[in-house]
């Protein structure tokens, strides 16, 4: 059984203490590999690496960062499918998704900040006789928290920006999907990255914590749940680091009944069986206006019938792979019946496709769609993180976007309707920091990604994000005698 370990100051480095944890393919329910787990002398190394790495990459001009980040991306470019495949293993998520979406977004970010890098500046204002002008300066050490969904593509998320500022980091992904973010670090190194401006530290919580709390780190960019980002916070404050959260949701798609149909469904599917559902934009709550609910419905369920694939993910053909662990899809089945207990009638989802052989084992739950669903039943209120739809229905616009917006919850939204007027009306009293109109969830490297209310703190992507990876210094000129009453 291969052993992976933590990549410290550009190379691999072995803990003292000989612990690792297990990692297990979930379509197949076997451990696939093992990984060390960093003790605090490789917590201690990673830290002085980071340090170290942040001061010869910081001294280096924006141009010469761009061009090693540049190349960073030619490399995750050409090692796209073996990327993949290495995404597919630890998540079971079909490669097909993997092959087209992680790696391939991951090095678009990269290249959107390695393009912007050059381009980051600060301003210059008169002040009669005297002026003043700032500058954007990198922040330091950043610290990177990952989730499990789209560990490389998150790896690159957090890595693009900090590195594109001048930054150095250390990313702990999960403990979960580990592997991704030490092939990027290789990339990294391959690609002309200083050694120690990119570190990975593997591990659980206490890893985790170890980051939120410890002096010399600068900021902490954590994707995650909300009840974990409140934790990381609340540690980060004690040394007031700044904050950077991609938190959870329950976002609402409100189908208009002048909507392009087949479209409005296919954003439905999208918004809640990419990834097994295990996508924190998911919009769970599919709001459809009664008069065409009974359409929506007969062609949503005719769709999956036909088109659903569930399979071994590394078949090209599957398009539904496996929940991420056993525990956590008895979570999600645990949903499923407090949903039907509650009074909510399942369409689908009832019984299991057969699986190749290989997969027999592995934590697969198929596509589950619920109706005569209500805004007080838990299934529309808390997040699933599963393949789990529940359908509303409403009547009036003022009542569906009050309904939209009574949750804690505010990380995305989707309006579909063909009256472009009623389309931006709807979607600007939407409680939500990204949305779509007649679309669901594309997020391209330009676009800012972040939540309102507690789906987040801070944006992702886009030139946004530079704001949230520089400081701003001011510089005050004085052109003549000081004036002083001493």
């Amino acid at each position: 059984m291969q052993r992976y370990k933590n990549f410290v100051n550009g190379t691999y480095l072995d803990n003292h203490t000989k612990e690792y944890f297990a990692v297990v393919n979930p379509a197949t329910g076997k451990q696939i590999y093992e990984v060390e787990i960093a003790d605090k002398t490789v917590l201690n190394a990673a830290r002085e690496s980071a340090a170290a790495g942040f001061k010869v990459w910081s001294a280096m001009d924006a141009v010469t960062r761009s061009r090693i980040l540049m190349a960073a991306v030619s490399l995750l470019r050409k090692k796209n499918h073996e990327l993949a495949q290495i995404e597919v293993m630890d998540t079971g998520k079909p490669f097909q998704e993997a092959v087209a979406v992680d790696v391939v977004t991951g090095a678009d970010v990269i290249e959107f900040f390695a393009w912007a890098a050059p381009g980051i500046s600060g301003s210059q204002q008169d002040l009669g006789q005297d002026f003043y002008y700032t500058r954007r300066e990198p922040l330091g050490i950043c610290a990177g928290i990952g989730a499990w969904n789209y560990p490389l593509q998150i790896a690159c998320w957090k890595a693009g920006p900090a590195l594109a500022c001048g930054n150095s980091m250390i990313f702990k992904p999960s403990e979960e999907t580990p592997l991704g973010a030490l092939k990027l670090a290789e990339i990294f190194t391959q690609a002309g990255v200083p050694d120690g401006v990119f570190n990975v530290v593997q591990g659980a919580a206490a890893v985790g914590q170890w980051l939120t709390a410890c002096p010399g780190i600068e900021k902490i960019s954590f994707t995650g749940e909300v009840g974990t980002g409140k934790k990381v916070m609340t540690s980060a404050a004690s040394t007031l680091k700044d904050v950077t959260m991609e938190l959870g949701g329950k976002s609402a798609l409100i189908i208009f009944e002048d909507a392009d149909l087949d479209n409005a469904v296919s954003a439905a599917m999208l918004g809640n069986f990419y990834t097994q559902g295990e996508v924190c934009t998911n919009c769970t709550r599919v709001f459809v206006h009664t008069s065409i609910q009974e359409q929506f419905l007969k062609t949503l369920l005719d769709r999956i019938r036909a088109n659903i694939k569930m399979g071994d993910p590394m078949d090209p053909d599957t398009n539904f792979g496996a929940l991420i662990s056993s525990e956590h899809r008895e979570k999600v089945l645990s949903y499923i019946q407090t949903a039907k207990a509650e009074g909510a009638t399942q369409l689908c989802g009832h019984t299991m496709p057969d699986l190749p052989n290989q997969n027999q084992e592995g934590f697969f739950l198929p596509p589950t769609v619920f109706t005569h669903c209500t805004d007080e039943m838990t299934l529309v209120k808390e997040e699933v993180f599963g393949p789990v739809m529940a359908v509303l229905d409403f009547d009036r616009e003022a009542e569906v976007i009050q309904r939209a917006n009574a949750t804690h919850f505010g990380l995305a939204a989707g309006v579909f309707t063909t009256d472009i007027q009623r389309a931006h009306r709807v979607i600007h009293q939407l409680e939500a920091g990204i949305c779509w109109i007649n679309a669901y969830g594309n997020s391209p490297a330009q676009m800012p990604v972040g939540g309102y209310k507690q789906s987040g703190i801070g944006r992702e992507n886009g030139r946004e994000t530079i704001r949230h990876y520089t400081q701003v210094k001011s510089i005050y000129m004085g052109m003549g005698p000081l004036d002083s009453p001493f």
